[in-house]
């Protein structure tokens, strides 16, 4: 079994690999780690994305998770090319700020044999 982390350049996703982590300890699967870049963005070339990306990758290895990064003009078909590749039982992504598309949605459809997790932020206490 095989559960895919979806990341941003951004620190805040580490929950979503912890989120990862903890599912494929209960369910003794690999982990991977994937940040899909748009074509034509700065990839890395914002020190603060970079410094976020470097701070991913310590904690994907830190739980034992391969961290992938690509440049792509899709993001949703990149990211479902990519799963089906590595044969992803289970994608994590975190909730989208965005409320005129439902990306979670849009990759069950492309991906309907896969579970498509979303994790929310935790509430403040």
């Amino acid at each position: 079994m095989r559960i895919l982390v979806c990341v941003t350049g951004q620190k805040t996703c580490q929950r979503l690999i912890e989120e990862g982590a903890r599912m494929a300890q209960d369910y003794g699967a690999e982990l991977s780690v994937l940040h899909v870049a748009r074509t034509g963005a700065d990839f890395l070339g914002n020190p603060s994305e970079s410094e976020a990306i470097e701070y991913l990758y310590q904690i994907s290895a830190s739980h034992g998770a391969d961290m992938t990064l690509v440049k792509a003009d899709n993001v949703l078909d990149t990211l479902s090319s990519y799963a089906r590749r590595i044969e992803a039982d289970v994608v994590v992504l975190g909730a989208s700020r965005k409320g005129d598309r439902n990306f979670a949605h849009d990759l069950s459809l492309l991906l309907p044999q896969t579970e498509i997790h979303v994790a929310y932020p935790s509430e403040p206490k």
